[in-house]
């Protein structure tokens, strides 16, 4: 019996690139349903429900960033935003409008294919563990934060925050390691799928956010702990 395929949603109005990403997605054992128009993207997704969607930043009559606002709140899966050129997308913006990961033309395919892959293994991961865990996480018993992994939320000093994909992510992450230094090489790896080159600084603003979510400081960190040089740890205080 074969394996179900895949879906893939890809909104991208340059019709050869499209053609071609298709092409190569399909080799790879995924079904690919084209749009070319940002206003039609939404209704769209919606119908199809697709397991992943690829978005064009610059489309016509309704741009990716104005999809992605509207698609959020509606669509569970995994979201790639797809820009010309780094000026359009930096790692705020993506955070601003609920994206999982962005990717800069010329797109490599072998690079492509790799985010999706990462991205529908983390998602399918905490699909299972939603359905098995029997709710909140604790550092210890003593400790003021907590991760609720049914709801996605995290609780500092009894009070609930709400937390965007990426920022749950990143912060399940640090509780499966909690006392153990992760360097940035290891996050860049375990929350975009691909090697760090030595100069993107997302994740230092992710774990920035993060921290300011849950009223960490950076000066006198509670949770989560600066590492020069390094990178990050969760403090353990078992």
């Amino acid at each position: 019996m074969s394996e179900k395929k895949r879906r893939i949603m890809l909104v991208e109005d340059d019709i050869s690139l499209a053609n071609a990403t298709k092409e190569y997605l399909e080799m790879h054992n995924f079904e690919v349903i084209v749009d070319y128009r940002g206003d039609t993207a939404v209704e769209n997704i919606l119908n199809v429900r697709p397991d992943f969607v690829i978005i064009d930043y610059m489309l016509p009559y309704k741009d990716g960033k104005a999809i992605c606002k509207e698609l959020r709140p509606l669509f569970p899966g995994p979201i790639i935003i797809v820009t010309a050129n780094d000026d359009e997308v930096d790692e705020i913006v993506m955070l601003e409008i609920g994206v999982d990961d962005y990717l800069v033309k010329p797109i490599k395919p072998r690079s492509l294919l790799a985010r999706i892959t990462n991205l529908l293994n983390r998602y399918e991961r905490i699909a299972r563990e939603s359905t098995t865990t029997d709710g909140a996480q604790r550092l210890n018993s003593q400790s003021s934060l907590q991760l609720d992994t049914a709801k996605r939320i995290a609780i500092v000093d009894g009070r609930v925050i709400n937390l965007t994909s990426c920022e749950f992510d990143l912060l399940s992450y640090f509780f499966a390691n909690q006392g153990i230094i992760l360097t940035r090489e290891e996050i860049f790896r375990q929350m975009r799928g691909v090697d760090w080159d030595g100069s993107d600084r997302s994740i230092d603003l992710r774990v920035s956010r993060l921290r300011n979510k849950i009223d960490d400081s950076g000066k006198s960190p509670r949770f989560i702990k600066s590492v020069r040089g390094t990178g990050y740890m969760l403090i353990s205080q078992e």
